[in-house]
């Protein structure tokens, strides 16, 4: 299989604008992701998809590869824009805003569809575990439960499962914003259009659970740093602070 990374990348950002242009260490937020995502060396392409002349030319200058694209909702809309005359099997998105995403949550990702010979699974994505009650309850933490065999039933920004019964088996999982999709399913994703339960949580990947696909989910004990907000970016220039 040919396997390359996308990273959807958009300058004007709702809640924190030019986010991705912030200086983080030497380099930028965006020029950092980049770095790191090819440096795992499991891709055999690595692309920055943006609608954004700022952003594209300072991958060009970082000496790295961009493709630019219309305006889109999602990341996903944005990547499979530019993929569409890209020859490859598989694509993992990125998101631009995770700069420290490491080798072996992509390597799983990777793993599902060599495991996968049906070709039944559409995606497939990461969670985590939530442990801290201020985390499970904050709605930019998007949540996710999933079936006995960790195929995805329901993302949300609000607390899922609802605690009206407090059990102590039940796990809270944050969804890590990191996919991999077969080829054809994310041109097909493309072409759907958004129904309201995409539309009412602002979660991109609600749209293939409506339409009927499946995402299978791999739990992951890789604890990053999504930059959604200025206070991230100070936690995100303390963690590469303590790395060097």
């Amino acid at each position: 299989m040919k396997i390359i990374a996308v990273i959807p990348a958009r300058y004007e950002a709702s809640r924190f604008p030019g986010k991705l242009m912030q200086i983080l260490g030497e380099k930028t937020v965006i020029a950092t992701t980049y770095q790191n995502v090819v440096e795992t060396a499991l891709f055999d392409e690595v692309f920055v998809a943006t609608d954004s002349e700022i952003i594209f030319d300072e991958i060009i200058k970082n000496g790295g590869k961009a493709v630019m694209t219309g305006q889109h909702e999602t990341g996903s809309d944005r990547i499979a824009e530019a993929v569409q005359n890209i020859d490859c099997d598989i694509v993992v998105n990125v998101q631009g805003d995770e700069p420290f995403l490491k080798t072996e949550p992509l390597k799983q990702l990777i793993s599902v569809f060599n495991e996968d010979s049906e070709e039944k699974i559409s995606l497939a994505s990461l969670k985590i575990k939530l442990k801290n009650t201020d985390e499970i309850e904050n709605p930019n933490n998007v949540k996710v439960i999933t079936d006995y065999e960790g195929f995805a039933l329901y993302f949300s920004r609000a607390v899922i499962p609802y605690p009206r019964e407090i059990h102590p088996d039940v796990e809270y999982f944050k969804h890590i914003g990191v996919y991999a999709f077969r080829k054809n399913a994310l041109l097909n994703f493309a072409k759907l259009p958004m129904k309201p339960l995409e539309i009412s949580e602002k979660i991109e990947c609600i749209r293939y659970l409506e339409y009927g696909m499946k995402i299978k989910m791999i739990e992951t004990d890789f604890v990053g740093v999504g930059i959604d907000v200025p206070e991230d970016l100070e936690k995100a220039r303390a963690i590469l602070g303590q790395q060097d």
